[in-house]
């Protein structure tokens, strides 16, 4: 069952999946020209780290084991719904998300990410991206809450701000190909 908190908001997870250059895990939604990190709900008695690793699993096919958990939000960060897309059929009504984010190193090579390993797959693509490429590609009203949780997250991956990449940077890599 969906969390909806007295607000409107459905909480939520977001993951931030870097491989070991500081590329970042960029997925396509299935059908469309839609791309986002991994993200789901959290459900009623569960906790966020909970919710993480089911998530994990079910869009992208990594467990607990290929997977190092830097950090994560310490607030919930929120985003509201374009009018357009709220369902007002559905009640409680839903107005948007908030989410904690956690952002993760993969330990395992690459070829244990699969995209169907659950009976309702999320993507049909994915890629690594550079650090703050996501916010050029990012459906516009998730825009900010990327924009904070990559800020927030940055120096745990990087080691410190000061090694944090400049929104230009672009960290050598040993292979730039996307990944299906």
């Amino acid at each position: 069952m969906q969390v909806i908190d007295l607000e409107g908001y459905r909480a939520n997870i977001g993951i931030i999946l870097a491989n070991q250059h500081g590329k970042l895990f960029w997925a396509r939604r299935i059908g469309q020209q839609s791309w986002q990190f991994p993200q789901g709900g959290i459900k009623e008695h569960e906790t966020p780290e909970q919710a993480l690793f089911r998530e994990l699993h079910e869009e992208v096919g990594l467990l607990p084991e290929h997977v190092e958990v830097l950090a994560r939000t310490p607030d919930w960060l929120r985003y509201e719904l374009p009018k357009h897309l709220l369902r007002r059929e559905k009640l409680p009504l839903c107005i948007g998300q908030k989410q904690i984010w956690f952002v993760l190193r993969l330990t395992a090579p690459a070829d244990h990410v699969s995209l169907d390993s659950s009976a309702s797959p999320e993507f049909d693509y994915w890629r690594w991206v550079d650090y703050w490429h996501p916010l050029s590609e990012v459906v516009f009203f998730k825009r900010k809450v990327y924009e904070s949780a990559l800020k927030t997250l940055a120096p745990t991956l990087f080691g410190s701000a000061d090694n944090v990449p400049s929104r230009g940077f672009h960290p050598p890599s040993s292979s730039t190909e996307p990944r299906e």
